[in-house]
């Protein structure tokens, strides 16, 4: 198996904090929309689940990534080994991985607040975007 340097690390690191924190803003963009609304239906509520777990796993992400790239960054104070990155990574990909599904899934549920016929276009585009996406990651 090929090991993996530090600077890949650092490089990738930066990238995922920089994405966590933009859809993360997302996120919590539905968040703040629906707490100033007046709709409180099952819906709503499904969509707000949805949305706060997609702001918080980026959050997850963009410190664990954070705690990544500071260890890998030249000039670290302490001795890193190969071991001491595999917490913040494990934590960082699967919660960006969990904010990524959880964002698809308030795409999907977004359509169905306006009617039946957009509801299933936006579930089929979120659908279709999963699949994209694992395809990508494969």
């Amino acid at each position: 198996m090929t090991e993996i340097t530090f600077e890949y690390w650092n490089k990738l690191a930066d990238q995922i904090i920089m994405i966590s924190s933009l859809l993360g803003g997302f996120s919590i963009a539905v968040i703040a929309n629906l707490l100033v609304s007046d709709v409180n239906t099952r819906l709503s509520k499904k969509i707000m689940i949805v949305s706060t777990s997609a702001a918080s796993f980026f959050l997850v992400s963009v410190f664990a990534m954070t705690t990544l790239l500071m260890k890998t960054t030249t000039g670290y104070p302490l001795k890193v080994i190969e071991s001491d990155l595999l917490l913040p990574r494990l934590v960082g990909v699967i919660s960006f991985f969990l904010g990524i599904i959880s964002l698809i899934t308030l795409i999907s549920l977004a359509g169905w607040t306006k009617s039946k016929k957009t509801g299933r276009f936006t579930t089929a585009i979120g659908i279709t975007t999963l699949i994209l996406i694992l395809i990508m990651v494969t």
